[in-house]
């Protein structure tokens, strides 16, 4: 569980969190050079404006000395008045026209940089969603997941596109103004910047009181992301239980859950922001009224004093959007730790660089296997040993939770054990590089996922090349051919998402063709004959033993009919296997495996008398 809580409570380390933004940029950051040198030039040329008016005051209309560079200053003289205003007007217009068109260039760039990072980031979430181990996957959400790979990634491309280039221009345009101001004056340079610390301390302070809100936001988002999913891909079950009042109300509860926590957030903005803009409005009054005594004391001349009057609001309303800049921080903040959560996540191929790839021909011995899983405390696998030599099938039966279907997985290394070996051919699977290991052993899971794709799609998954006589052959040994015949558009019929539109037995069945595509040594069938009749059972693993029969086959059943077939039982109970042998050896002595056949023999019995009478 210890998993989990890190998930709903991600660390707060500011700059370890500043350095994963700038380094999921990889080399889309060097977009970020032309778009910061056309945000220097627009805020330079924008901190121009006010000397334009402080020269035109007192330098054109009056005998007092300009404080606009002398390179535009000298542009602008001429013989009369008029010529000078004309000129003047004509140069601000033209300053105005390249600020134009270098916030387009800035804009255009960083939009391209946004879209492109956005697009790496979201291709490697997918790649470390992809090699995730099963136990980390296991513990993660869907609904949670999507919110990661969508929500969190646009919250990320909106601050480092927009929020952070914000960021860039207002330090660009705070700094230039106060550059500005202390050529003009500087002891109101200095009144200018009382406000800055007061609102840098609040805005610390908003920080800290906004990121857990985020976090908390966050989850509830995600529980309802999650419920709605599950409501969606589970709707025939909610249907089939009439349980929609149920399941209405429940997502009534987490909408509420998630609405109050973001309304706190709203109500701690609005306190926040408005108390700023108090803060910003005085200050800005108190520099107007100094202004005022100084120009009519002859200390600055109007023309100045109408400059400090645009530079203090460069500098007074870029602190203002401090409180919305910290809100958006804080919440990316909350979303880099979440998607750190995958990043960070090394995937179960990180040590597979040394493993080799050796020819698998299908003998299979485990030598005192035990396991348990991360988050519990007893083995639930104890001590397992047994060999299954090349064309032999192994039949694994037990009680559900007895620890089956974990042995397959320890196999193919889903799951890695803790004492013992398992051995292929006579080398221990961990030396086997898990993907060559996993292309030679085929598993058909009792609950196969099939793509919203046509059927014949579906099968061909593993090789979309192979030739369709092929899809055709295996289809019939998976006794499912006739029933994709019998579909409208036969083999293009398309396939519900997760296979809803298919029977049970059908899924299996396209599950099992589609396994059997390409030849494997060894094959698992989870219990993946489950949803079939009796009749289609024995007609698969005929078809099976002859087209296979080099294969070594296990198969976890529950049913006696079809273990009594396989060469060996294994008949496991509380992770242990407590017997061993043929199926005519084991009913003639006492244990679990007598007393499962004894129940399902007189069922059938009892099945059989019913039908007669009914007859």
């Amino acid at each position: 569980m210890d998993d989990i809580k890190k998930i709903d409570k991600p660390k707060r380390n500011i700059f370890k969190h500043l350095i994963l933004m700038y380094r999921w940029l990889g080399k889309n950051s060097l977009l970020l050079i032309p778009a910061l040198a056309s945000l220097f030039l627009v805020s330079y040329l924008r901190t121009l404006t006010p000397l334009f008016g402080q020269h035109i005051i007192d330098s054109i209309l009056s005998d007092k000395p300009s404080k606009l560079p002398s390179f535009l200053a000298d542009l602008i003289q001429a013989d009369t008045l008029v010529k000078q205003l004309l000129l003047a007007t004509l140069l601000l217009l033209l300053i105005s026209f390249i600020r134009a068109l270098f916030i387009f260039v800035e804009r255009a760039v960083t939009g391209v940089f946004a879209e492109r990072t956005a697009y790496s980031l979201r291709n490697k979430l997918y790649v470390k969603l992809r090699d995730a181990d099963y136990y980390f996957q296991s513990h993660l959400e869907t609904g949670d997941i999507i919110q990661r790979c969508t929500t969190d990634v646009e919250m990320y491309k909106r601050f480092i596109s927009e929020q952070s280039i914000e960021v860039a221009r207002l330090v660009l345009l705070v700094g230039l103004s106060i550059y500005h101001m202390s050529k003009l004056n500087v002891t109101i340079m200095w009144v200018s910047l009382i406000i800055a610390p007061i609102l840098l301390v609040s805005a610390a302070l908003y920080f800290n009181k906004v990121e857990k809100m985020f976090t908390e936001i966050e989850k509830n988002e995600a529980t309802m992301t999650t419920h709605v999913q599950e409501n969606v891909s589970g709707a025939r079950v909610v249907k089939a239980f009439a349980n929609e009042a149920y399941e209405v109300e429940k997502f009534r509860k987490l909408n509420r859950t998630y609405t109050d926590s973001d309304l706190r957030l709203v109500k701690k903005m609005s306190f926040f922001w408005s108390s700023t803009d108090l803060l910003s409005f005085i200050q800005f009054f108190i520099i107007a009224i100094i202004g005022i005594i100084y120009a009519s004391k002859g200390i600055i001349s109007v023309g100045i004093y109408t400059a400090f009057l645009a530079y203090s609001g460069n500098i007074i309303w870029p602190m203002r959007q401090l409180g919305r800049l910290v809100g958006d921080f804080s919440k990316t903040v909350v979303s880099v730790s979440r998607l750190d959560y995958i990043m960070s996540n090394p995937g179960e191929y990180v040590d597979e660089a040394n493993k080799i790839t050796p020819e698998i021909k299908g003998d299979v011995e485990f030598k005192n296997v035990s396991f348990k899983f991360a988050d519990s405390k007893e083995d639930q696998i104890i001590d397992v040993s047994f060999r299954a030599k090349p064309g032999e099938t192994i039949a694994i039966i037990g009680k559900t939770g007895s620890g089956k279907s974990t042995l397959m997985n320890l196999l193919i290394r889903l799951l890695d054990y803790q004492k013992g070996q398992i051995l292929i051919d006579g080398i221990e699977i961990k030396d086997i590089e898990k993907h060559h290991l996993r292309q030679n052993v085929g598993v058909i899971l009792q609950e196969p996922f099939l793509f919203s794709k046509s059927v014949e799609e579906n099968i061909k998954i593993s090789d979309m090349a192979v030739d369709n006589n092929k899809v055709s052959s295996v289809a019939k040994i998976a006794q499912v051919h006739n029933d994709i015949m019998n579909f409208e558009k036969g083999y293009q019929t398309l396939v519900g998402e997760r296979g809803v539109t298919l029977s049970g037995g059908q899924k299996q069945r396209v599950a099992i063709a589609r396994m059997l595509l390409k030849p494997k040594p060894i094959l698992v069938f989870d219990d993946s004959l489950s949803a079939v009749d009796t009749e289609t059972d024995v007609q698969i693993r005929k078809a099976l033993q002859k087209e296979w029969k080099n294969s070594t086959v296990f198969i976890i059943t529950h049913r006696i009919t079809t273990a009594a077939e396989a060469d060996r039982i294994l008949v496991i109970a509380d992770g242990k296997i407590k017997e061993s042998g043929k199926h005519e050896e084991l009913i003639n002595r006492e244990g679990l495996y007598k007393n499962i056949w004894k129940i399902q023999s007189q069922i059938n019995f009892q099945l059989e008398e019913d039908g007669e009478e009914n007859e």
